[in-house]
């Protein structure tokens, strides 16, 4: 066996899946099993690492969740290697999995929340010509759009160039996996020209403090913006049928 060989010592004291899954991590990152090859058979895989199937499946999951394997139904496993969009978006189906749909879309609402806060920031602090420009533009497509099915569109595309000032890849793939995700699930509104038109005014007043360089105004206007957005599209409880009694007179 060749020195740089990846090996893999099953007394470590780690799960096999997890050192099969850094055998064939190292393989793909040496060349040795190149981009877009087709994986070993589940078959090859167990006689080679002396493991069972179960086993081997999830060192493929664990490498699928890293970015190293693209997988389809009806077709092998495929090696690759990790981007931020593949990574990020394997992280968004597990933390909807571990939290459910509810819980994931408020702990994801109040993320994009601090985001998009420290985005008007940023922006109404160092905008350039050609961002706030950019910005003026996509608040026209906005208001063109009030009260059509395009308004959804141009209302992610406003607050995208607004994260894009910041420019950072991470946070701008953070944003594209799941604002688009997020307003796509909400409950439609009773008056959906009415919505359009409020969300339209906010981002005209977050645009008209970032061009005047009001950091406070800005911060605070999109802050108000999003919060309103998301309680808006909270179901009200549901009534019992009966009456509160009244609180008992204390009183003397």
């Amino acid at each position: 066996m060749h020195s740089d060989e990846p090996t893999m010592d099953l007394h470590e004291p780690r799960r096999t899946s997890d050192a099969i899954a850094e055998v064939l991590i190292a393989e793909i990152r040496q060349g040795k099993i190149a981009t877009d090859a087709a994986i070993p058979t589940e078959r090859e895989l167990c006689e080679r690492f002396s493991a069972s199937r179960p086993t081997v499946r999830e060192a493929l999951a664990q490498m699928q969740l890293r970015g190293y394997v693209n997988a389809t139904a009806g077709h092998r496993p495929r090696a690759a290697r990790p981007s931020l969009h593949t990574v990020l978006m394997s992280a968004a189906d597990h933390i909807r999995d571990i939290l459910g749909d509810s819980e994931s879309g408020a702990h994801l609402e109040q993320m994009r929340q601090f985001i998009e806060t420290g985005a008007a920031r940023d922006a109404a602090m160092r905008g350039n010509h050609i961002q706030i420009t950019q910005l003026r533009d996509l608040l026209e497509r906005n208001f063109d759009s009030i009260g059509s099915p395009d308004f959804a569109a141009t209302d992610i595309a406003f607050h995208r160039a607004l994260v894009s000032v910041i420019g950072n890849p991470v946070i701008l793939t953070l944003h594209d996996l799941f604002v688009s995700t997020m307003i796509s699930q909400r409950p439609p509104t009773d008056d959906p020209k009415r919505y359009d038109k409020i969300a339209y005014e906010e981002h005209r007043a977050i645009y008209q403090a970032i061009l005047e360089g009001d950091v406070i105004t800005a911060t605070d206007v999109m802050d108000r913006h999003l919060s309103r957005s998301y309680r808006a599209r909270l179901k009200t409880p549901r009534q019992a049928g009966v009456t509160p009694e009244e609180p008992a007179d204390t009183t003397t």
